[in-house]
């Protein structure tokens, strides 16, 4: 079975701007500019087809959600589940700080911000952890769904999931011939969104990269691939994977915190 990942990071909130430590314990609103990048990211995606909705349950990420729902021609009245699992990591005493204090915290410990686990934080494997969990949730839900399509109809909605996509995203040239559904690939089963936050789904992604070997597309530098996304920067990944077996599923990464909805944006700022 194969399904389309896609990942938004929540609008900007005024926690953002003033770069100060949200993590979990804050539960900012979206700062005006915040509700306006949602809607951006809302308009590039109205017309993609997805089949299933997630989103962490904190205030930022909800309303970013709302505000991408709400320009959606197809999912406008799909219910978003709200899951824990992903919500920011949890970065303790620092939540509430600026950046810069949590950046002295670390240098007294004699460590890095992004390794740093502040005290009552979580630590890096923690959120790991989480995502993990999460991802695993997702591919067997996905595949319990896929099985019971196919015992009432004939053939996936692949093409129209797809096609959706194909008209915003460069998924010709990351995937090649293999990415056609000829008889021999399977089709499309799936095309789920999901709303989370920057240090969450760094951690995510890490978790794709070294442990499941996801595939980059040519074009991505390693500096874009270190970057934390910025707001509502948008990643999609191609998810493949085997019923029955213990094997882990490839995955493909088309693009990583794709901002091109912000362009018009920043020129009607100034």
């Amino acid at each position: 079975s194969r399904f389309f990942f896609s990942f938004c990071f929540s609008g900007e909130t005024r926690f953002n701007k003033e770069k100060i430590v949200q993590g979990q314990g804050f539960d900012e609103p979206l700062s005006e500019t915040g509700f306006k990048q949602a809607a951006a990211a809302g308009l590039f995606l109205n017309n993609v087809k997805f089949t299933h909705i997630f989103s962490s349950d904190l205030t930022r990420t909800k309303q970013t959600m709302h505000g991408i729902l709400e320009k959606s021609t197809f999912c406008k009245d799909m219910t978003v589940k709200y899951d824990s699992r992903l919500r920011e990591r949890k970065y303790g005493v620092a939540e509430g700080k600026a950046l810069a204090e949590l950046r002295a915290l670390a240098k007294a410990a004699g460590e890095e911000i992004p390794t740093f686990t502040p005290p009552g934080g979580e630590t890096l494997d923690q959120v790991k952890m989480r995502g993990k969990d999460f991802f695993e949730f997702l591919c067997q839900l996905i595949l319990k769904e896929a099985d019971q399509k196919q015992q009432f109809s004939q053939g996936a909605p692949g093409h129209c999931l797809e096609t959706s996509l194909a008209e915003i995203f460069p998924l010709g040239k990351n995937c090649g011939s293999e990415f056609n559904s000829d008889g021999g690939t399977p089709g499309l089963v799936a095309s789920v969104l999901v709303v989370s936050h920057g240090a969450y789904m760094k951690s995510l992604f890490g978790y794709f990269l070294t442990d499941l070997n996801c595939s980059l597309p040519a074009t991505l530098s390693k500096s874009e691939l270190m970057s934390v996304s910025p707001n509502t920067g948008i990643s999609l990944f191609i998810i493949n994977f085997e019923e029955g077996k213990e094997v882990k599923p490839t995955i493909q990464c088309v693009c990583m915190n794709l901002q091109d909805h912000l362009n018009g944006m920043t020129e009607t700022r100034h």
